[in-house]
């Protein structure tokens, strides 16, 4: 009951944000918060839970973005339809990267989702006209009329995927990863096939991460390259990280820390991601649980005790 009430504070806090916000330019942080605690969850979903690092997830949003941008460019299909439509072509390029690459043993997996997100960064530039090229693809409809209500849609998107994400984990499939993550010899050994279940996760994963590509793409009205640069793939890696890896909720606290921190620094350009890898380096020595997530269970311990 005690993290059930807590859960509800703070959900009643965020929807109230629009109410006690008075600055558009803060609601808008807000919801690039909400959207980067959406890479974070999905990529925590798999790499926490089995141990694989993952050093591609910008394809993943990339793809959902791109997806939704040339669905909404040149077709008839709304902005909300395109929404699962990008998370299916995000889990369908999963499925072709993980089925080669999740065989793979130590770092391999992480070098090859690494040059697989390389690879389709270079062929937006390649069919720049279908793609936009470095400029990516601009003039996209919004996906609601107003910025408060695309607040309350990612934040509806964050809390079902996070929902999702978290009943996955604790459930029997969940403790089957964590166990892959302990131990991947012992459970092939007793017959697992580890393989499948790490592709089924990387799926998951992709999915989320390509619906909330698309979002973004629809809240920034233009899909780029960028978003399959490696720049957003060690971001979203470490906001997790800070947060608490494994844990999902931690993911988004740390989303949200660094987020809010990066638009902060906004006017110091790419020394953002600086700023975010030593703050990373500082966590690992010294909190190496992260930052949120050991806050998360100290408070809910005290609530259920008071």
């Amino acid at each position: 009951m005690a993290r059930i009430a807590l859960l509800v504070l703070l959900l009643a806090l965020l929807a109230s944000a629009p109410l006690w916000i008075g600055s558009g330019y803060a609601l808008s942080v807000l919801v690039l918060c909400n959207l980067w605690a959406v890479f974070a969850i999905s990529w925590d979903f798999m790499s926490g839970q089995t141990g694989r690092e993952n050093f591609g997830h910008g394809m993943f949003i990339g793809t959902g973005a791109y997806t939704a941008a040339l669905l909404n460019l040149h077709t008839v299909v709304s902005p909300a339809a395109c929404l699962p439509i990008a998370g299916v072509a995000a889990a369908a390029v999963a499925v072709v990267i993980g089925l080669p690459t999740l065989r793979l043993k130590g770092p391999y997996f992480a070098l090859a989702t690494l040059a697989a997100a390389a690879i389709l960064q270079r062929f937006t530039i390649i069919f720049w006209e279908q793609m936009g090229g470095e400029e990516g693809l601009s003039g996209l409809s919004s996906l609601v009329s107003s910025p408060v209500g695309f607040y309350y849609a990612s934040l509806a998107f964050l809390v079902l995927a996070t929902g999702a994400l978290v009943t996955l984990a604790a459930s029997p499939w969940g403790i089957l990863l964590r166990g892959i993550r302990g131990d991947e010899v012992a459970c092939d050994a007793a017959g697992i096939s580890t393989t499948r279940h790490k592709i089924g996760a990387l799926v998951v994963s992709a999915f989320v991460a390509g619906v909330g590509g698309a979002m973004y793409a629809f809240f920034q009205l233009q899909a780029g390259p960028y978003l399959l640069g490696v720049n957003t793939s060690l971001s979203v890696i470490i906001m997790s990280y800070v947060g608490g890896i494994g844990t999902v909720y931690g993911a988004i606290g740390g989303a949200f820390l660094l987020t809010g921190l990066g638009e902060g620094l906004r006017r110091f350009g790419e020394y953002r991601l600086l700023f975010n890898s030593v703050f990373l380096i500082f966590i690992v020595f010294f909190l190496p649980r992260g930052l949120f997530a050991p806050l998360w269970q100290r408070l809910r311990r005290r609530a259920e005790t008071a």
